[in-house]
């Protein structure tokens, strides 16, 4: 009896393992061979790109050049930023010496730096006319002045003298061999002024100082934009300079650009038979 119902047992057990099989198999079959490709998210979940993202508010735009420019015309050059004119390649695009021999500035010769600013050409001057000459360095501008004097004091130069001169009149002493303006001749013309005008009178003062056979050199950069001088409004064409001079009681003597890269010239000017 117990042999039986075993029997009996296994076949029911049998079969019901057959009969469960089929419900497995089409969960088998339906899943796909590879993974599906994943669904791209929509486009508010997407991270956005550079050019989709949202800018901040533009920032105000500069002043247009000219206009900043024409607002600094009457503004002198500020002490604080004198490096940007004293670069340390200056002596390579506005060679000291060569300058000075067009003026015949020699040893022992009494000199004038015009619009001296920081000292840069008065410490090549001081150089130049050595121990037994005077540089007369001029500027508006006190803090000027003091820069020079300290520049001097670390050359070991003995033979600058600093004078604060007005937008009319340098206040030379009497006796000058050559007198120098170096990129300044926009700044007499303009700044401290309530207008620009040609500085006919303070020429007409550098004259009365000078000696009979004295020279007046006057360097500065030709309109455009080139080199690394000032902006195109603030540079000044040569023929003005010349006009303003000879109402000065100058006349020319040479008019040259300045080697080695020619964007400066440089005008020399002595006194006329009948000088100021």
């Amino acid at each position: 009896m117990k042999t039986w119902l075993t029997s009996v047992f296994f076949l029911v057990a049998a079969a019901l393992i057959a009969l469960s099989a089929p419900l497995t198999r089409p969960v088998a079959l339906i899943r796909p061979a590879h993974p599906a490709s994943p669904v791209p998210p929509g486009p508010l979940s997407q991270p956005a790109t550079p050019a989709q993202r949202a800018s901040p508010a533009n920032p105000t735009p500069p002043a247009p050049r000219a206009a900043a420019q024409s607002k600094s015309k009457n503004r002198l050059f500020p002490a604080a930023v004198l490096g940007l004119i004293e670069p340390p390649d200056r002596d390579k695009w506005q060679p000291p010496d060569l300058i000075m021999d067009d003026l015949s500035i020699a040893d022992g010769a009494v000199v004038a730096d015009l619009g001296a600013g920081g000292g840069w050409f008065t410490i090549k001057l001081a150089q130049r006319v050595g121990p037994r000459g005077v540089v007369y360095a001029v500027d508006v501008q006190l803090q000027m002045l003091d820069a020079i004097r300290r520049h001097a004091e670390r050359e070991n130069l003995f033979n600058v003298r600093t004078i604060l001169g007005t937008t009319d009149d340098p206040n030379l002493p009497r006796g000058i061999d050559a007198a120098l303006i170096v990129d300044a001749y926009h700044e007499m013309a303009c700044a401290g002024r309530p207008s620009c005008k040609e500085p006919v009178t303070l020429l007409m003062n550098v004259a009365r100082a000078l000696k009979i056979q004295g020279r007046l050199g006057v360097l500065d950069f030709y309109p455009g934009q080139g080199g690394p001088g000032p902006t195109p409004d603030e540079r000044v064409d040569p023929q003005t300079v010349i006009k303003a001079a000879a109402a000065a009681g100058f006349q020319l003597i040479t008019n040259k650009p300045v080697p080695p890269f020619q964007f400066q010239y440089l005008l020399v000017f002595g006194r006329t038979p009948n000088g100021r």
